[in-house]
């Protein structure tokens, strides 16, 4: 599975620190969040129990993508972060070509719950969706 290289040195990253640093990470990548431009229209990710949501869209051949995830969230907003630093700027077929659980061997199994996975797993899908549409 070849990833885009700024998600594959994220996941590297997480893969190469202990439990206790991998979540230090992930809270960083949550700070990184931007709040989205006014005006930009979000789709809720259902399948997250918290709420977020997100916007993908395509500018000049590149991904652009737009996030809202309460900070009372920061393991879901780190999903955010993640898929932010890895695939914002990149090209649609690179993003589309991203697999649901790219995740998987870095060690986000040992921190999260399956539940949260799923939704990290559905807001990538959502996003790819939203890249499809945009082309």
């Amino acid at each position: 599975m070849r990833l885009p290289k700024r998600l594959q040195e994220a996941l590297d990253l997480i893969r190469s620190l202990p439990k206790e640093l991998k979540t230090q990470v992930l809270l960083d990548y949550a700070k990184r969040v931007p709040p989205p431009p006014q005006g930009v229209e979000l789709e809720r990710v259902h399948e997250c129990q918290t709420p977020f949501f997100l916007r993908a869209e395509v500018a000049e051949g590149r991904v652009r993508l737009h996030f809202m995830v309460p900070d009372e969230a920061p393991t879901v907003k780190a999903f955010a972060g993640l898929l932010k630093e890895g695939l914002e700027g990149e090209p649609p077929e690179a993003v589309l070509a991203v697999p649901p659980t790219f995740y998987q061997g870095a060690g986000l199994e040992e921190l999260l719950t399956p539940l949260r996975l799923r939704g990290l797993e559905a807001a990538l899908l959502r996003l790819q969706a939203q890249v499809r549409q945009a082309l």
